[in-house]
């Protein structure tokens, strides 16, 4: 097996080069080369999916069986479309690491691999779309939208589309797991998000890594939602926190509308922390049935932990800053609701 991986060198990408390459096939990985190390053992070609002379300079190293692009997030509609019809007669199959953003409903609707996505041309530039006032829908959703259009216009039944949510796991990059993990390890009274018992649904990284693999090598086509069929509660997910870290804290639950009057930023400043009521609702079932298959996310919790504590870094980005409330705000919250 022959695959191309669009990125392949930090978090999702990098995990999907080194499983490739773990299941004995021949990788090549296309990037800029500006962020993270190429991957021992995989073919690095390095260059710019915005311009057509780099993409055909690779599209002549093929052909490949599959390629896996994990890297869309970062361009327009109109460059995913530049890179599926200048590659299309060098690879046979595009597997797309899309999002839940794409769909109309979401995070207002529970959603199935069937809800209506929203609309945007193939041949989009980055300004399109737009954000809804509540935050919903997003330019960033219309954008990946464009995206998959762009790919299934080109691919049509050779194309495949992986929607997660929220991944998580060692090598995080966006610092939602480890903000947590570290303000557990600090101890004391925590800031949390009643209620304790709301489920949420991110899955590791190494498993949207195994599950991109296989329909790489599978002959299925249209979209998966991949998110966790299980998940777990605020309370479990926080408790795992306190344990791998051995961290002394006490969480203190306060409700939503209570966090909303002290200006607590859902998604940010508490990360997972979300109430609109579809954002933890997403049906994962056809992909389960296709093979995902997903770890207890104590699992994840407890191996992004081992990774952090082994001093590992992910590559610098700059949404690990936008993530986590400040010690001094919270202190000021918690004096207030003693």
């Amino acid at each position: 097996m022959r695959i191309l991986v669009m990125g392949g060198t930090w978090f999702l990408g990098k995990r999907i080069a080194e499983g490739a390459l773990a299941r004995g096939w021949s990788v090549t990985t296309f990037n800029r080369g500006r962020s993270g190390r190429d991957v021992a053992g995989v073919q690095p070609v390095h260059g710019d999916r915005t311009d057509h002379g780099d993409l055909q300079r690779l599209s002549q190293l093929g052909p490949w069986d599959a390629v896996i692009d994990t890297s869309s997030s970062d361009f327009p509609p109109r460059d995913v479309l530049l890179s599926a019809t200048v590659l299309r007669a060098a690879v046979g199959r595009w597997v797309h690491i899309s999002t839940v953003s794409v769909y109309e409903g979401w995070p207002h609707q529970a959603l199935t691999d069937q809800s209506t996505l929203l609309d945007c041309p193939a041949d989009a530039d980055g300004s399109y779309g737009h954000t809804g006032t509540d935050g919903s829908p997003t330019v960033y959703g219309f954008q990946k939208a464009g995206g998959e259009r762009a790919v299934r216009e080109i691919f049509g039944d050779a194309a495949v589309f992986l929607r997660p949510g929220v991944i998580l796991g060692p090598g995080e990059y966006v610092g939602r797991l480890p903000w947590w993990l570290n303000r557990a390890k600090r101890g004391g009274k925590i800031l949390a998000p009643a209620p304790s018992s709301r489920r949420i649904q991110p899955v590791d990284v190494r498993d949207v890594a195994a599950f991109a693999l296989d329909q790489a090598a599978g002959a299925t086509s249209g979209g998966y939602n991949v998110t966790h069929p299980d998940g777990i509660t605020f309370a479990d997910f926080l408790g795992e926190c306190l344990t791998v870290t051995g961290g002394a804290g006490e969480p203190k639950w306060v409700e939503p509308d209570e966090l909303a009057d002290h200006g607590v930023a859902q998604w940010t400043e508490l990360p997972l922390w979300r109430t609109h009521g579809g954002v933890w609702s997403v049906d994962s079932s056809r992909a389960v049935a296709a093979g995902l298959r997903c770890r207890p996310i104590t699992h994840t919790v407890r191996d992004t932990w081992d990774w952090l504590a082994a001093d590992e870094r992910p590559v610098d980005h700059p949404r690990w800053a936008e993530h986590g409330i400040a010690p001094e705000k919270e202190a000021k919250i918690l004096a207030s609701l003693a």
